[in-house]
């Protein structure tokens, strides 16, 4: 089987050199010959050869006008040339290899040295070409494994948040409402540069996937608590509220038992910090001010702009205006300023059906 075997021309005028540089090189390569350049440009307007051996010294045109046009020409400036030469002064040298050329070999020649010299750039053109074909798929290959990283993530996120839903049929469709409320919130934030530093370092769909896990941790409460068609007793209040830590804990440990686990940040984040109050009265750990994490502070306006506006067995739904005064007085006690600001910018103005 001769298809894998690559193609060396040689050019020189001198039919001894052909007739040595072939006998040493026909049992690993196809090789043709040529005696001077004119020669070697028809052969090419045919067949593109892996590697060229080019004398320097040819009546007509010279090895260097030759290389000049080898290197003007897109079909054959990707071609290496091995010069063949006489000269061993450095000047005719540094005049081969500044026109391209990849190496030089001196008249006469060694017939070993000669293979081995072919073969070691027959090599390094073989690694150049397997490089240039990974480096062509990189992206391709990247862009498949992002893919199946992604739609791990959204498996992961759809079917845990879609699990809290389903205990907690009271509260039905928060998930999706706070997730739509947050994207428009962080857009209206990005807009006017509020904490555009840290948003902007964010992968934002993925934060706003992230939010559907924010009330994970209630799938450890008690469905006597969860479940209860009236207000919560004091005690029972201060069960719920371990839902908080409940949250970070189970991801955590989702965390721990997988290595595609970075997804899960923004989770951890929101299920631990979404009922901290800016003032420090919240919960679980009472966290003041920007101490509290950006992720949390978010969540935690659309999280009971989504309380108010929606039905619950112990309340009516608030209309849209009703909540929009109830949430702004609690400016700088329950929420961020600057947040808020921004959440009336995005909502004030329009009805934001729940």
């Amino acid at each position: 089987m001769r298809f894998d075997r690559k193609k060396i021309l040689l050019v020189d005028d001198n039919p001894v050199n052909l007739k040595l540089a072939r006998n040493t090189l026909m049992g690993f390569y196809d090789v043709f010959t040529v005696p001077n350049a004119e020669k070697m440009f028809l052969f090419l307007e045919k067949t593109l050869p892996d590697m060229i051996l080019l004398d320097v010294l040819m009546p007509g045109i010279n090895g260097y006008e030759a290389m000049r046009r080898l290197m003007g020409d897109d079909r054959t400036k990707h071609i290496p040339v091995i010069f063949l030469t006489s000269m061993a002064d450095m000047g005719s040298e540094m005049e081969g290899l500044s026109l391209g050329a990849v190496d030089y070999i001196a008249k006469p020649f060694i017939p070993q040295l000669l293979l081995k010299r072919v073969e070691t750039h027959m090599l390094m053109e073989a690694q150049k070409e397997e490089l240039k074909y990974i480096n062509a798929n990189l992206e391709r290959i990247v862009q498949a494994k992002t893919s199946a990283v992604l739609e791990l993530q959204n498996a992961v996120l759809a079917t845990v948040s879609e699990l809290v839903e389903c205990r907690d049929d009271i509260t039905g469709g928060h998930v999706e409402r706070t997730s739509r409320t947050m994207r428009k919130l962080v857009s209206e934030m990005m807009k006017q540069g509020v904490y555009l530093d840290e948003l902007s370092s964010w992968d934002i769909e993925l934060f706003l996937q992230s939010s559907q896990l924010h009330d994970v941790g209630k799938i450890s409460i008690h469905d006597d608590i969860l479940l209860k068609p009236g207000k919560l007793t004091k005690e029972e209040f201060e069960e719920m509220k371990k839902h908080a830590l409940f949250g970070e804990e189970i991801i955590d440990r989702i965390q721990r038992n997988t290595s595609e686990n970075v997804f899960l940040t923004h989770a951890k984040i929101l299920a631990g910090s979404h009922h901290e109050k800016w003032d420090g009265s919240g919960y679980p750990r009472g966290t003041v001010g920007e101490n509290i994490p950006l992720q949390g502070r978010l969540m935690a306006i659309a999280d009971v702009y989504d309380a108010l506006v929606s039905k619950r067995p112990y309340k009516e739904a608030f209309s849209h205006e009703m909540a929009m005064r109830i949430i702004n007085e609690s400016r700088g006690t329950h929420f961020d300023p600057a947040i808020l600001d921004a959440f009336v910018s995005a909502f004030d103005s329009e009805e934001h059906s729940a």
